[in-house]
């Protein structure tokens, strides 16, 4: 993993040596378009280099890409016009601590623009600390317990690293694709706190960096990563969820024949939705999709994409109106659970656990897991049943309405944010969240991934400038 800004040798005792290394700096792509504008905060000028021989002070600069060329328009003590080939790269800074304006935001660090395709290219140079600052801003309200920005700032820092050095031109995009990275306007005391808390900690397994994906609400238990992806990974398995208060925890959308003739084009519409398999919580694996002019055969992946819903774990039904009442007795199962109740013998604190019909209110599992060792990731949580599917044929005579019911926002896999912050609200505390949500990984500073002979130190900022030999 490469590492910017080289490497300082200090002397610290005759029997050992310390490497200090700077942080690695990520490259975010933040921004692909035909033309974009950049300017300065205020008086601080922006610092371009890639137009000449030095850099160039200027308070805004506009490119767009046209015939084959840059077209630059200068604004500095005067305005100016330039074209340009359009293998030339611009690299934009300011020593302003405000940063630097992209069309409605400003960015720190370091902005490069580049020729990609038709359009324009910007990537955003930065050190991964403050990257991360905005990062938790962007991915959690700013306002959540501690906790769970903390845990946040962990996941997102070993998802981020795991990315460092990628081919290309950039590691990350600044969007759900990668993880939402809004800039400075993102920055708050609390998530600034967060980082700052966490300075350099990272999830590792087995000496190595885990592939630390989340989501926003699982929908009451999360997914192993086999049943959603190529790979089954140890430290990504399901377990359950505390996010019963989530907003997205359960969610219904009505779909109109015109809708539905729009998002299956090859079947013209929709008669039913027959889910053909599941995995163990009840998410889509594959579905079957019947229309007038034929079948048409999808994962659960195709399917939420097509008709955009929050999840695969979902249920469908063919209904005549809005008005009419979903199937009785065919409600949803859902995990639901109880924190900290006394085991019969009253030692001890248990999960409580048990699968309910939505409908009827019958319990149908009840499981019983020492809390302690499912909080801190010790033992998997038991297999979950599958959520029931119902699809209604449609009539011959009248056109029906598609009624999907589901629970929870995201993939599934991985730390639940929701969650997190249900977590937190109990009094867990950062280390005890990523700890339930990734099995058996570990939280380590990210010093002890490097060379294993020597003691590699993260180096940490002070306030001032000051840079010293700093621990995590």
């Amino acid at each position: 993993m490469g590492l910017v800004g080289g490497v300082t040798l200090t002397a610290v005792s005759p029997a050992a040596q310390v490497i200090a290394v700077q942080e690695p700096v990520m490259r975010v792509l933040v921004l692909e378009a035909s033309a974009l504008r950049l300017r300065a905060d205020a008086e601080q000028p922006l610092l371009v280099a890639g137009l000449g021989s030095s850099e160039q002070r200027l308070r805004a600069l506009s490119v767009r890409k046209q015939r084959g060329q840059l077209r630059l328009t200068l604004e500095g003590r005067s305005r100016r016009s330039l074209s340009l080939a359009w293998q030339r790269e611009l690299r934009v800074r300011s020593a302003d601590p405000r940063g630097i304006w992209l069309g409605k935001r400003r960015y720190r660090g370091e902005l490069r623009v580049r020729s990609v395709g038709a359009g324009l290219q910007v990537v955003n140079h930065l050190r991964v600390e403050d990257y991360l600052a905005s990062v938790v801003g962007s991915e959690m309200p700013e306002s959540w317990p501690l906790a769970a920005l903390q845990a946040q700032a962990v996941a997102a820092r070993t998802y981020a690293l795991a990315q460092h050095g990628k081919a290309g031109g950039f590691d990350l995009k600044a969007t759900v694709a990668s993880q939402v990275y809004r800039g400075v306007e993102s920055e708050t005391a609390n998530t600034l706190k967060a980082v700052e808390s966490t300075h350099s900690l990272v999830l590792v397994h087995g000496g190595k960096l885990i592939d630390a994906v989340f989501h926003s609400s699982s929908g009451g238990a999360t997914e192993a990563s086999g049943a959603v992806w190529s790979k089954q990974l140890p430290y990504l398995v399901s377990v359950p969820d505390h996010d019963q208060h989530s907003p997205v925890h359960q969610w219904d959308v009505w779909f109109e024949p015109h809708q539905l003739r729009r998002a299956f084009r090859e079947t013209g519409g929709v008669s039913s939705i027959d889910v053909l398999g599941t995995t163990g919580t009840g998410r889509i694996r594959q579905a079957r999709v019947q229309g007038p002019r034929g079948d048409l055969l999808l994962s659960g992946k195709q399917l939420r994409q097509r008709l955009g819903l929050k999840s695969t774990l979902v249920r469908f039904e063919m209904l005549a109106s809005k008005s009419a009442k979903p199937g009785a007795g065919v409600g949803f199962k859902r995990f639901e659970h109880s924190f900290g109740k006394r085991n019969s013998a009253g030692a001890g604190t248990v999960l409580m656990g048990s699968w309910r019909d939505g409908a009827t209110g019958k319990s149908l599992f009840a499981p019983s897991v020492d809390a302690n060792a499912s909080f801190m990731g010790l033992t998997p949580p038991p297999p979950l049943p599958p959520l029931p599917v119902r699809s209604t044929r449609r009539s011959r005579h009248q056109p029906l309405m598609l009624l999907a019911m589901g629970q929870g926002f995201g993939h599934g896999v991985g730390m639940s944010q929701w969650g997190a912050h249900g977590l937190a609200q109990r009094g867990a505390d950062f280390r005890q969240i990523l700890n339930h949500y990734y099995r058996g990984a570990e939280i380590v500073p990210y010093r002890q991934l490097q060379n294993s002979s020597l003691a590699f130190l993260w180096r940490s900022r002070q306030p001032g400038g000051v840079e010293s030999m700093g621990d995590a």
